[in-house]
Protein backbone atom coordinates (compact mmCIF):
# COMPACT_ATOMS: atom_id res chain seq x y z
CA UNK A 1 0.00 0.00 0.00
CA UNK A 2 1.26 3.15 -0.78
CA UNK A 3 1.65 5.76 1.42
CA UNK A 4 0.02 8.63 -0.29
CA UNK A 5 -2.99 6.06 0.06
CA UNK A 6 -2.38 5.40 3.33
CA UNK A 7 -2.43 9.02 4.51
CA UNK A 8 -6.00 9.23 2.86
CA UNK A 9 -7.30 6.06 4.07
CA UNK A 10 -5.85 6.88 8.38
CA UNK A 11 -7.43 10.45 8.56
CA UNK A 12 -8.34 12.35 5.25
CA UNK A 13 -9.02 15.73 7.19
CA UNK A 14 -5.40 15.96 7.91
CA UNK A 15 -2.35 16.87 6.02
CA UNK A 16 0.24 14.41 4.84
CA UNK A 17 2.64 15.77 7.33
CA UNK A 18 1.23 15.70 9.94
CA UNK A 19 1.36 12.34 10.59
CA UNK A 20 5.19 11.96 8.92
CA UNK A 21 3.74 9.72 5.67
CA UNK A 22 6.74 11.86 4.18
CA UNK A 23 8.83 10.63 5.97
CA UNK A 24 8.11 6.50 5.90
CA UNK A 25 11.28 4.76 4.76
CA UNK A 26 9.58 1.52 3.65
CA UNK A 27 7.32 -1.08 5.11
CA UNK A 28 7.87 -3.04 8.97
CA UNK A 29 5.37 -5.44 10.79
CA UNK A 30 3.11 -4.32 12.59
CA UNK A 31 4.23 -3.56 16.26
CA UNK A 32 3.35 -5.89 18.95
CA UNK A 33 1.43 -5.02 22.35
CA UNK A 34 4.46 -4.89 24.21
CA UNK A 35 5.81 -2.11 22.32
CA UNK A 36 3.14 -0.28 22.33
CA UNK A 37 3.52 1.63 25.81
CA UNK A 38 5.01 5.10 25.65
CA UNK A 39 8.20 4.44 23.64
CA UNK A 40 7.85 3.85 20.19
CA UNK A 41 10.86 2.44 17.30
CA UNK A 42 9.97 4.16 14.38
CA UNK A 43 8.14 6.67 12.42
CA UNK A 44 6.08 3.93 11.08
CA UNK A 45 5.23 1.98 14.08
CA UNK A 46 4.06 5.27 15.99
CA UNK A 47 1.94 6.12 13.06
CA UNK A 48 0.16 2.74 12.94
CA UNK A 49 -0.18 2.54 17.18
CA UNK A 50 -0.98 5.78 17.76
CA UNK A 51 -3.37 8.80 17.39
CA UNK A 52 -3.03 12.46 17.46
CA UNK A 53 -3.39 13.84 21.10
CA UNK A 54 -2.47 17.64 20.59
CA UNK A 55 -0.24 19.81 18.66
CA UNK A 56 2.09 21.89 20.39
CA UNK A 57 3.52 25.21 18.06
CA UNK A 58 6.74 27.07 19.10
CA UNK A 59 6.19 30.65 17.99
CA UNK A 60 9.22 32.74 15.77
CA UNK A 61 11.16 35.06 18.05
CA UNK A 62 11.36 38.71 16.51
CA UNK A 63 13.23 39.94 19.14
CA UNK A 64 16.73 39.84 17.13
CA UNK A 65 14.71 41.55 13.92
CA UNK A 66 12.85 39.43 11.05
CA UNK A 67 15.33 37.00 10.86
CA UNK A 68 14.05 33.32 10.84
CA UNK A 69 14.55 31.99 14.83
CA UNK A 70 12.14 30.51 17.08
CA UNK A 71 12.31 31.32 21.00
CA UNK A 72 13.86 28.83 23.37
CA UNK A 73 10.49 28.64 25.76
CA UNK A 74 10.35 25.14 26.77
CA UNK A 75 6.31 24.39 26.72
CA UNK A 76 4.61 22.76 29.46
CA UNK A 77 2.81 20.01 27.74
CA UNK A 78 5.51 18.48 26.90
CA UNK A 79 7.31 18.61 29.99
CA UNK A 80 6.67 14.58 30.71
CA UNK A 81 6.97 14.14 26.78
CA UNK A 82 10.84 14.91 26.34
CA UNK A 83 13.87 16.54 28.12
CA UNK A 84 14.53 20.32 28.03
CA UNK A 85 18.24 19.80 27.25
CA UNK A 86 17.12 17.81 23.72
CA UNK A 87 14.62 20.33 22.78
CA UNK A 88 16.76 23.03 23.58
CA UNK A 89 19.65 21.57 21.56
CA UNK A 90 17.41 21.38 18.80
CA UNK A 91 15.91 24.82 18.58
CA UNK A 92 19.40 26.15 18.90
CA UNK A 93 20.51 23.76 15.75
CA UNK A 94 17.01 24.69 13.65
CA UNK A 95 18.07 28.44 14.68
CA UNK A 96 21.88 28.33 13.55
CA UNK A 97 20.75 26.91 10.55
CA UNK A 98 18.46 29.65 9.72
CA UNK A 99 21.13 32.22 10.68
CA UNK A 100 23.42 30.33 7.83
CA UNK A 101 20.86 30.27 5.23
CA UNK A 102 19.87 34.00 5.43
CA UNK A 103 23.78 35.08 5.63
CA UNK A 104 24.37 37.66 2.65
CA UNK A 105 28.03 36.93 1.15
CA UNK A 106 30.08 36.28 -2.22
CA UNK A 107 27.72 33.50 -3.49
CA UNK A 108 24.85 35.05 -2.48
CA UNK A 109 26.06 38.26 -4.33
CA UNK A 110 26.68 36.15 -7.24
CA UNK A 111 23.77 34.07 -7.62
CA UNK A 112 21.58 37.54 -7.71
CA UNK A 113 24.28 38.74 -10.30
CA UNK A 114 23.79 35.44 -12.49
CA UNK A 115 19.69 35.84 -11.96
CA UNK A 116 19.42 39.07 -13.20
CA UNK A 117 21.76 38.11 -16.44
CA UNK A 118 19.31 35.05 -16.99
CA UNK A 119 16.15 36.48 -16.28
CA UNK A 120 15.86 33.89 -13.36
CA UNK A 121 15.85 31.20 -15.33
CA UNK A 122 19.23 30.31 -14.27
CA UNK A 123 17.09 29.33 -11.46
CA UNK A 124 15.85 26.45 -13.15
CA UNK A 125 19.25 24.56 -13.52
CA UNK A 126 20.96 25.26 -9.64
CA UNK A 127 19.70 25.35 -6.32
CA UNK A 128 20.08 28.40 -4.34
CA UNK A 129 22.51 28.27 -1.34
CA UNK A 130 19.43 29.05 0.81
CA UNK A 131 17.49 26.14 -0.53
CA UNK A 132 20.57 23.64 -0.12
CA UNK A 133 20.50 25.11 3.72
CA UNK A 134 16.65 24.19 3.68
CA UNK A 135 17.26 20.73 2.74
CA UNK A 136 19.97 20.43 5.18
CA UNK A 137 17.35 21.98 7.81
CA UNK A 138 14.41 19.07 6.20
CA UNK A 139 16.93 16.28 6.51
CA UNK A 140 18.08 17.45 10.26
CA UNK A 141 14.35 17.47 11.16
CA UNK A 142 13.58 13.90 9.69
CA UNK A 143 16.88 12.78 11.23
CA UNK A 144 15.84 14.10 14.87
CA UNK A 145 12.35 12.61 14.39
CA UNK A 146 13.53 9.58 13.76
CA UNK A 147 16.59 9.43 17.25
CA UNK A 148 14.92 11.40 19.25
CA UNK A 149 11.01 12.71 18.71
CA UNK A 150 9.36 9.48 17.45
CA UNK A 151 10.58 7.34 20.51
CA UNK A 152 8.57 9.55 22.39
CA UNK A 153 5.43 9.60 20.94
CA UNK A 154 6.10 13.32 19.24
CA UNK A 155 6.95 14.28 15.67
CA UNK A 156 8.82 17.44 14.22
CA UNK A 157 7.10 19.61 11.31
CA UNK A 158 9.40 21.22 9.07
CA UNK A 159 8.60 25.17 9.69
CA UNK A 160 8.86 25.34 5.84
CA UNK A 161 5.39 23.58 5.61
CA UNK A 162 3.83 26.36 8.31
CA UNK A 163 5.33 29.12 6.16
CA UNK A 164 8.12 29.71 8.51
CA UNK A 165 6.08 31.12 11.38
CA UNK A 166 5.94 28.17 13.60
CA UNK A 167 7.58 24.97 14.55
CA UNK A 168 4.91 22.16 15.16
CA UNK A 169 5.19 19.62 17.32
CA UNK A 170 2.78 16.78 17.32
CA UNK A 171 2.37 15.00 20.20
CA UNK A 172 0.88 11.50 19.87
CA UNK A 173 -0.99 8.91 22.52
CA UNK A 174 -1.51 5.03 22.08
CA UNK A 175 -4.55 4.18 21.05
CA UNK A 176 -5.39 1.81 23.71
CA UNK A 177 -4.99 4.40 26.51
CA UNK A 178 -7.68 7.15 24.13
CA UNK A 179 -10.17 8.19 26.26
CA UNK A 180 -13.79 8.72 24.72
CA UNK A 181 -15.65 11.79 26.04
CA UNK A 182 -18.56 10.93 28.04
CA UNK A 183 -21.16 13.19 25.19
CA UNK A 184 -19.51 10.33 22.45
CA UNK A 185 -19.96 7.48 24.50
CA UNK A 186 -23.36 8.79 25.39
CA UNK A 187 -24.39 9.33 21.70
CA UNK A 188 -23.34 5.66 20.80
CA UNK A 189 -25.12 4.08 22.95
CA UNK A 190 -28.56 6.18 22.18
CA UNK A 191 -28.30 5.23 18.65
CA UNK A 192 -27.89 1.64 18.68
CA UNK A 193 -31.70 1.57 20.64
Amino acid sequence: MSSRRLCKSRCPAQPRATHGCRLQLGTHPAPSPCSMATEFHNLQEMQHSTSLATKVYIQRDYSKGTVCRFQNKFPSELDNRIERTLLEETLKTLNAYYVEAEKIGGQSYLEGCLACATAYIIFLCMETRYEKVLKKISGYIQEQNEKIYAPRGLLLTDPIERGMRVLEISVFEDRGSVRTSPSSSMSSCSSTR
